[in-house]
Protein backbone atom coordinates (compact mmCIF):
# COMPACT_ATOMS: atom_id res chain seq x y z
CA UNK A 1 0.00 0.00 0.00
CA UNK A 2 1.28 3.42 -0.83
CA UNK A 3 1.97 6.34 1.52
CA UNK A 4 -1.60 7.79 0.02
CA UNK A 5 -3.90 4.85 0.06
CA UNK A 6 -2.42 4.37 3.08
CA UNK A 7 -3.73 7.81 4.02
CA UNK A 8 -7.34 7.77 2.48
CA UNK A 9 -7.30 4.17 4.45
CA UNK A 10 -6.59 5.95 8.03
CA UNK A 11 -9.34 8.46 6.96
CA UNK A 12 -12.08 5.96 6.53
CA UNK A 13 -11.14 4.45 9.66
CA UNK A 14 -10.98 7.47 11.75
CA UNK A 15 -14.81 8.50 11.23
CA UNK A 16 -13.87 10.80 7.72
CA UNK A 17 -15.28 8.12 5.45
CA UNK A 18 -18.06 10.27 4.82
CA UNK A 19 -16.06 13.62 3.55
CA UNK A 20 -15.39 12.48 0.18
CA UNK A 21 -19.12 10.52 -0.53
CA UNK A 22 -20.53 14.05 0.49
CA UNK A 23 -18.55 16.11 -1.79
CA UNK A 24 -19.61 19.61 -1.86
CA UNK A 25 -21.66 21.03 -4.89
CA UNK A 26 -19.74 24.15 -6.60
CA UNK A 27 -21.14 26.33 -9.01
CA UNK A 28 -19.30 29.40 -10.76
CA UNK A 29 -20.17 31.85 -13.03
CA UNK A 30 -18.01 30.79 -15.48
CA UNK A 31 -19.70 27.59 -15.55
CA UNK A 32 -17.22 25.55 -13.43
CA UNK A 33 -19.46 22.67 -11.09
CA UNK A 34 -19.79 19.69 -10.13
CA UNK A 35 -23.17 19.59 -10.54
CA UNK A 36 -24.63 16.92 -13.54
CA UNK A 37 -20.87 15.00 -12.80
CA UNK A 38 -22.39 12.20 -10.50
CA UNK A 39 -19.75 10.01 -10.88
CA UNK A 40 -16.96 12.27 -10.05
CA UNK A 41 -12.99 11.72 -10.82
CA UNK A 42 -11.09 9.45 -9.51
CA UNK A 43 -11.99 9.13 -5.86
CA UNK A 44 -8.95 11.43 -4.29
CA UNK A 45 -10.85 14.14 -6.41
CA UNK A 46 -14.17 14.19 -5.04
CA UNK A 47 -13.78 17.54 -2.85
CA UNK A 48 -12.41 19.33 -5.71
CA UNK A 49 -14.58 21.79 -8.06
CA UNK A 50 -14.85 19.66 -11.61
CA UNK A 51 -16.75 19.75 -14.74
CA UNK A 52 -16.58 16.95 -17.68
CA UNK A 53 -14.41 16.90 -20.41
CA UNK A 54 -15.87 18.45 -24.00
CA UNK A 55 -14.06 18.09 -27.45
CA UNK A 56 -10.99 20.05 -27.79
CA UNK A 57 -10.60 21.13 -23.96
CA UNK A 58 -7.25 21.89 -23.31
CA UNK A 59 -6.28 19.95 -20.28
CA UNK A 60 -2.74 20.09 -18.23
CA UNK A 61 -1.66 17.56 -15.55
CA UNK A 62 -1.89 18.99 -12.31
CA UNK A 63 -1.09 18.03 -8.11
CA UNK A 64 -4.42 18.96 -6.64
CA UNK A 65 -3.03 17.89 -3.17
CA UNK A 66 -5.47 14.95 -2.84
CA UNK A 67 -2.93 12.17 -3.07
CA UNK A 68 -3.17 12.37 -6.71
CA UNK A 69 -2.44 14.32 -10.31
CA UNK A 70 -5.54 14.91 -12.53
CA UNK A 71 -6.68 17.14 -15.34
CA UNK A 72 -6.94 20.91 -14.66
CA UNK A 73 -9.16 23.03 -16.93
CA UNK A 74 -6.97 25.69 -18.69
CA UNK A 75 -9.01 28.37 -18.06
CA UNK A 76 -8.70 27.54 -14.10
CA UNK A 77 -6.50 25.37 -12.58
CA UNK A 78 -8.68 24.73 -9.78
CA UNK A 79 -11.02 23.16 -11.48
CA UNK A 80 -10.71 19.35 -12.03
CA UNK A 81 -12.05 18.21 -15.81
CA UNK A 82 -13.48 14.63 -15.51
CA UNK A 83 -13.09 12.62 -18.76
CA UNK A 84 -15.32 9.74 -19.19
CA UNK A 85 -13.79 6.47 -20.10
CA UNK A 86 -12.87 6.05 -24.07
CA UNK A 87 -11.57 9.46 -24.64
CA UNK A 88 -9.07 10.27 -27.09
CA UNK A 89 -6.11 12.38 -25.77
CA UNK A 90 -3.31 14.40 -27.84
CA UNK A 91 -0.65 15.63 -25.66
CA UNK A 92 1.68 18.52 -26.83
CA UNK A 93 5.04 16.41 -26.37
CA UNK A 94 5.99 12.98 -25.23
CA UNK A 95 4.42 11.56 -21.91
CA UNK A 96 6.79 12.27 -19.08
CA UNK A 97 5.74 9.55 -16.20
CA UNK A 98 7.12 10.54 -12.25
CA UNK A 99 7.24 8.16 -9.43
CA UNK A 100 8.58 8.33 -6.30
CA UNK A 101 10.90 5.65 -5.16
CA UNK A 102 12.35 4.88 -2.11
CA UNK A 103 15.60 6.77 -2.74
CA UNK A 104 14.07 9.43 -4.97
CA UNK A 105 12.06 10.16 -8.29
CA UNK A 106 12.10 7.89 -11.32
CA UNK A 107 11.39 9.70 -14.55
CA UNK A 108 10.35 8.15 -17.67
CA UNK A 109 9.68 9.68 -21.08
CA UNK A 110 7.27 7.74 -23.40
CA UNK A 111 7.35 7.40 -26.70
CA UNK A 112 3.86 8.51 -27.35
CA UNK A 113 1.55 11.87 -27.62
CA UNK A 114 -1.58 10.17 -27.58
CA UNK A 115 -3.78 8.33 -25.50
CA UNK A 116 -7.16 6.86 -24.86
CA UNK A 117 -8.46 7.40 -21.19
CA UNK A 118 -9.49 4.15 -19.31
CA UNK A 119 -10.28 3.11 -15.74
CA UNK A 120 -8.99 0.42 -13.78
CA UNK A 121 -9.22 -1.02 -10.25
CA UNK A 122 -13.04 -0.73 -10.47
CA UNK A 123 -13.61 -2.97 -7.86
CA UNK A 124 -10.91 -1.32 -5.39
CA UNK A 125 -12.40 1.82 -4.29
CA UNK A 126 -9.07 3.02 -2.28
CA UNK A 127 -7.14 2.59 -5.80
CA UNK A 128 -6.48 5.22 -7.93
CA UNK A 129 -8.81 4.43 -11.27
CA UNK A 130 -8.17 7.05 -13.69
CA UNK A 131 -5.37 5.60 -16.37
CA UNK A 132 -4.23 6.26 -19.99
CA UNK A 133 -4.18 3.13 -22.57
CA UNK A 134 -1.01 4.16 -25.10
CA UNK A 135 -0.57 2.89 -28.61
CA UNK A 136 1.83 0.06 -27.32
CA UNK A 137 -0.51 -1.15 -25.04
CA UNK A 138 0.36 -0.24 -21.92
CA UNK A 139 -1.80 1.21 -19.40
CA UNK A 140 -0.34 3.94 -16.94
CA UNK A 141 -2.45 5.20 -13.47
CA UNK A 142 -2.86 8.95 -14.54
CA UNK A 143 -1.65 9.91 -11.19
CA UNK A 144 2.13 8.86 -12.39
CA UNK A 145 2.28 11.45 -14.98
CA UNK A 146 4.62 14.21 -14.90
CA UNK A 147 2.99 17.63 -13.41
CA UNK A 148 2.23 19.87 -15.85
CA UNK A 149 1.55 18.44 -19.19
CA UNK A 150 -0.21 19.37 -21.93
CA UNK A 151 -3.05 17.42 -23.64
CA UNK A 152 -5.80 18.26 -26.27
CA UNK A 153 -9.47 16.30 -26.09
CA UNK A 154 -9.69 14.85 -29.16
CA UNK A 155 -12.72 12.60 -29.27
CA UNK A 156 -15.71 11.62 -26.71
CA UNK A 157 -16.66 8.15 -26.68
CA UNK A 158 -19.42 7.16 -28.53
CA UNK A 159 -22.85 7.19 -27.08
CA UNK A 160 -23.56 3.20 -25.52
CA UNK A 161 -25.83 1.58 -27.77
CA UNK A 162 -26.10 -1.37 -25.67
CA UNK A 163 -26.04 -1.79 -21.59
CA UNK A 164 -22.47 -3.44 -21.92
CA UNK A 165 -21.07 -0.14 -23.64
CA UNK A 166 -22.53 1.41 -21.03
CA UNK A 167 -20.76 -0.20 -18.01
CA UNK A 168 -17.74 -0.03 -19.72
CA UNK A 169 -18.08 3.53 -19.88
CA UNK A 170 -19.78 4.13 -16.16
CA UNK A 171 -17.41 5.93 -14.27
CA UNK A 172 -16.71 4.44 -10.63
CA UNK A 173 -18.14 5.51 -8.10
CA UNK A 174 -17.19 5.36 -4.80
CA UNK A 175 -19.02 4.84 -1.42
CA UNK A 176 -16.94 5.23 1.65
Amino acid sequence: MDWCSAYVWLLTQSGHRTRAANALLFHRADGASNQGVPEMCDYSLQTIRSRPAKVGDKLTTRDFGTCTRGFAAAEDRSVAVCVLPGTELAFSCPVTLTDYRFLGWKVEILAHATAIFRQVNKNEPLRHHDALEFPDGRIVLLTKLSEGQEATVLQLPAQPATTAEADIQKRMAYVG
